[in-house]
Formats: C-alpha cells, structure tokens, sequence
C-alpha cells in the first residue's frame, strides 16, 4: 500500500465546547486508539453495571490518566482516513497550541474549530478563531458541537453558524470557504456517518469533511530554502548535513550557500532512506554530501539555499506576534529565544510598533508601553548573533517562529519585512 499523504491538524476551541471530546471520538472512529484501551474501560464499565458500554467512558477514562499526569502515547494522535494520514496537534489552551510548531518542522496544514451549539461562540473562540489565521492556517472545518444538548434543533446550529461567520469575517475568512457541521462528538452524531437525528442536514460528516481537505502544495518553484538539523562528518564521505527541504529542489552538482555561516559548498550526492537520489523536493528528509565544506563551517540553525539566491541573514526583522503567555509583560530591550526553523537564537525586541484589535485587526495603541498576555502586536527584533529568517509571505516554512522564555512559549509569530545584514 502506498504511503498516505500525511497533513498535520490542529483542534481548537473554547475549554467547554467539547474539544476533547470530538478529538476522541474522532481517534476511536478511524482507528486511532488501541484496541486494548477500549477494551480496559469497557471491562471497567461493565464491572459497574453500565454494561451499554459507552463512549464516554473511554474519554473519562483518558481524561483520567492526563489528570493524573500521565501523558498518552503520542501515537494516540494519530488516525488514517479514507484519503490521508492525519497527526492529531492538540491544544489543550494557548501554551500548547505551538508546542508542535516549535520544532519549526510541524505546522498545521487546516484546523478544526469546535463551537458549542448551546452557547455560541465565546471570547475564547473568537482568540482561537485569530490565532489559527495568525499563524497562516488556511484550511478550516467548524464543528458546531453538543447538538444532542440542543435536541438537535436545526434553528440553533443556524444560530451558531451566522455567529461563527461573522467572527470569521473580522480576519477575513469567507465562509464559503469553510465548512460547518452540526455534530454530538458525546453521541457520534455526523462524526462517521450521517444522523438520522439531523434529517435536515444534507452536508458531509466530519470525517468526510477531512477528506476535502488538500495537501499543501509544494513549493518547487521557488529558491530552495533547507534548514540544517546536523552535520555528521562520514569517513570516506565527507561532510553530510541533515535536514528537511521546505522549498525548492536539491539537485548533485548544485552550489550552495549556508547561511549565516556564510560558507559555499557544492552538492556530490543525495540520500533518503539510505537510497541515492536523483533529486529531493519540498518536505523530504534528506542527508546530502558537500564538498568544499568542512564540519565545523556549518551547523545546526544554517539554512542551505542556492547561491545566487541565499538565505536571508537578517540584521533586523519585524513580525507580527501573539502573546500566548507570558507571566508578566514584555518590553523594549526584553531579549526571549526565538525557534524559527532549525535556529534557536536569542532576540532582542528593539521597538513595540504596534497592538492591533483583534475584532477589526486595525491598529489599536501606537508604540505601547508593554505588551501582555493576549496581545496582538507588530514589533521589531534584533537577533543576538546572525540568523537567517525570511518573510513568511515568501517563505512561510521559515517565517513563522514561537518566543520561548523561562521553559514556556510566550508567544508565536510570523516575520513580515527583514533588514538583511
């Protein structure tokens, strides 16, 4: 069987909408807990005479086992559709939205918004709602959840819709573009197939829903950018750096520029996998060969790029940032590490130009004081040592970064401009 293409998801929404919940159901839909978890708590179910065995006793009983800290098998995550394999990026809040985007190598390709159709949007969903488009997710599926709360009025999932679009239309999100499904992740409703309680939807399920979803295209067509992740050094080989093209192609007897260690080599040979290639394209992990390089030239946080179009090492660079959490406030001369990529450098904020309001994203205060937990803001920052980072217009794979501080991300961005050095 062919390997399925992979796309990274990212489940988001306000604490009681029932987030978790869909995320398990949608896990135990398509595969994606093990057997033998269904089977401890289905034992422990009829152990207590709830011998119908439920659902919600495998989310209770996962949601257990994280209170008490112990943390699921990341393969839990994972789940296979018709179409695509899916990694699950579950954000449990704000601190963790970017725990997988931290890597700079796993970002979420779509995201699915969970809104309750008790309720309605919350301010929460509305930061949650600008946070998926800051960090330039373009997919988006808009679960209306706990219908069978509702008695599966349709009035009330129309309700939701209309307060879901208009939230969406602040950030510029059409929704045309998006797709809403009246769903009871408790009860299953329209998660696999069609319910019978919703006659008046004629829509896809969820999960056919994700299978609507594309794969981001991969970008060829522009300068190869590839962030370095190691440099072996291989007796009778030379010098092997390893990391991921995120665009362009590497071609055997191309020159390369490293940047920032500004260092030029050129390409004898490609592997992946331990095969030879001919080329590598966008999204490969590939180990290559060059001379002309010595180990200790080039390292981990260097991005390869062609030599007449070089990575940007920038001097200065502006990006547009949101505050996730940070415990007091940020100010000029507040000097946190940016992960950008495979660089982890630390980065000086020069000047705070701007907050933007997050309902009309215009400007909201000028040259702020400080800026704080759930802040939006446009600021300027000066890396302590060479770096490359690229606008995230050009290059989103490398313009896009998290703020990490005292062992937590305090914030994510994008860069928009960069003063090369």
């Amino acid at each position: 069987m062919a390997e399925k293409e992979h796309m990274n998801l990212v489940v988001i929404g306000h604490v009681d909408h029932g987030k978790s919940t869909l995320v398990g159901r949608i896990l135990l839909e398509c595969g994606g807990i093990e057997p033998h978890i269904i089977a401890k708590y289905k034992k422990e179910a009829e152990e207590k005479g709830k011998g119908s065995f439920a659902f919600a006793w495998v989310m209770d009983g996962l949601k257990e086992e994280r209170e008490r800290g112990v943390t699921i098998d990341v393969a839990h995550k994972k789940f296979y559709t018709d179409k695509y394999y899916f990694t699950i990026i579950d954000a449990p809040g704000h601190r963790d939205f970017v725990k997988n985007m931290i890597t700079g190598t796993s970002q979420a390709d779509a995201a699915v918004i969970t809104c309750s159709a008790v309720e309605g949007p919350q301010a929460q969903t509305k930061e949650h709602v600008f946070l998926a488009t800051t960090l330039g997710v373009k997919q988006i599926i808009v679960a209306i959840n706990k219908m069978d709360a509702v008695k599966y009025d349709e009035a009330k999932y129309k309700e939701a819709v209309a307060a879901m679009t208009k939230i969406m239309a602040m950030v510029g999100i059409k929704a045309e573009n998006v797709l809403f499904i009246p769903v009871s992740a408790f009860e299953g409703d329209n998660v696999k197939v069609l319910s019978p309680n919703m006659a008046w939807y004629k829509g896809k399920t969820m999960i056919q829903a994700l299978d609507t979803l594309v794969v981001p295209a991969k970008p060829t067509d522009k300068p190869l950018r590839l962030p370095v992740q190691d440099v072996y050094t291989i007796t009778g080989i030379g010098t092997v750096p390893v990391g991921r093209i995120e665009t362009g192609i590497l071609k055997p007897n191309m020159k390369v520029s490293f940047q920032p260690s500004n260092v030029i080599g050129e390409v004898k040979s490609i592997e992946m996998h331990h095969e030879v290639l001919p080329q590598a394209l966008p999204g490969d992990n590939v180990g290559f060969n060059v001379r002309g390089v010595a180990k200790n030239d080039i390292k981990r946080g260097d991005v390869a790029g062609p030599v007449d179009a070089p990575p940007s090492v920038a001097k200065t660079f502006t990006a547009q940032i949101v505050v996730l959490n940070h415990p007091s406030v940020i100010t000029v001369g507040y000097t946190p590490v940016f992960h950008c990529h495979t660089a982890q450098v630390a980065c000086r904020f020069v000047e705070l130009v701007k907050t933007i309001d997050p309902k009309t994203g215009q400007a909201k205060e000028t040259n702020p004081q400080f800026l704080k937990t759930g802040d939006i803001a446009i600021v300027k920052v000066e890396p302590s040592k060479p770096m490359v980072v690229e606008t995230s217009k050009e290059f989103p794979q490398l313009g896009r970064f998290a703020i990490r501080d005292m062992g937590q991300t305090v914030a994510a961005g994008m860069c928009t401009e960069v003063e090369k050095r």
